[in-house]
């Protein structure tokens, strides 16, 4: 199967501070990808060097098999882009800023932006500056897909959406994938990474330290261990060898013990955390 997504030794400095560093990935064609890492992490660095809104030092990309430098406006003309935050021009009527977006890629979604406004709810005759945060967020998603792109680059598309427009949006996003749109997804709500996305990726400072089916990434040895000992109660999560953890509580004067799987963010949160071996206390 092609790629639609192909990243070879991304490097990416601002001055001497570190942005992101030899990133290397492949994303399929047809696949609901999730690039997970927290706030600083490299994410947003990572998207926007694709697009080619950033100069990058290093590193070659290729975006639906075209050159994304190279052949730039061609490519940003098959693509649909969400930011993390979104800005418009705040006098602007909905309706005006989403037409904008069409012409931009000179299409005619006319009709695909209207469907789109009414499932998410969105008043075209409202200006951009009586919008909340969530609303404007719904008027990003209406101008990323109207023109439906081969692939998808939503930046924390959800942040800011409640979850009844949550859910609108994921319906919408199954949709375009069924017709073939590739969706690459930057997030750190965990939760709808392994609802939603096949792989993944994780970064971390800068650095891809780990790509998978999110079905693999979910599975861990990361346990949270709960003991009484002399009446004192005592919460922690480890990751490593059981083996060595059922030693080392053995040499414990015990009254109870439980382990357990931790909830689905702590089980990804050691990935860029705490190295193997080590456990770490609750606070």
């Amino acid at each position: 199967m092609e790629n639609a997504i192909e990243i070879k030794g991304l490097t990416k400095f601002y001055g001497k501070h570190r942005g992101v560093t030899d990133i290397n990935l492949e994303v399929k064609k047809g696949d609901i990808f999730g690039f997970l890492g927290p706030n600083g992490a490299g994410k947003s660095t990572t998207i926007r060097s694709m697009l080619g809104l950033l100069r990058y030092q290093k590193g070659e990309v290729r975006l639906l098999g075209m050159d994304a430098v190279k052949q730039r406006k061609e490519v940003l003309r098959q693509i649909g882009y969400m930011p993390s935050e979104a800005m418009f021009y705040p006098g602007m009527k909905v309706k005006d800023v989403i037409a904008f977006a069409a012409k931009a890629r000179d299409v005619d979604c006319g009709r695909e932006a209207e469907r789109i406004s009414s499932l998410l709810e969105v008043d075209g005759g409202k200006k951009i500056e009586e919008l909340s945060l969530g609303n404007r967020k719904k008027v990003s998603i209406v101008c990323a897909m109207q023109h439906k792109p081969g692939l998808l680059i939503l930046d924390e598309p959800t942040s800011g959406l409640d979850p009844l427009m949550q859910e609108a949006f994921f319906k919408l996003l199954l949709e375009y994938n069924s017709q073939g749109t590739t969706c690459f997804l930057s997030s750190h709500v965990l939760s709808e990474v392994k609802s939603y996305c096949r792989n993944a990726a994780i970064i971390k400072e800068g650095a891809l330290i780990r790509v998978d089916t999110v079905e693999n990434l979910s599975k861990s040895n990361v346990r949270r261990i709960k003991i009484r000992e002399r009446g004192q109660r005592e919460e922690f999560v480890y990751t490593g060898s059981m083996k060595k953890l059922i030693g080392k509580l053995a040499d414990r004067d015990l009254e109870d013990v439980l382990i357990e799987e931790p909830p689905l963010e702590e089980m990804f949160m050691h990935y860029y955390e705490q190295p193997e071996g080590t456990d770490r206390k609750n606070r």
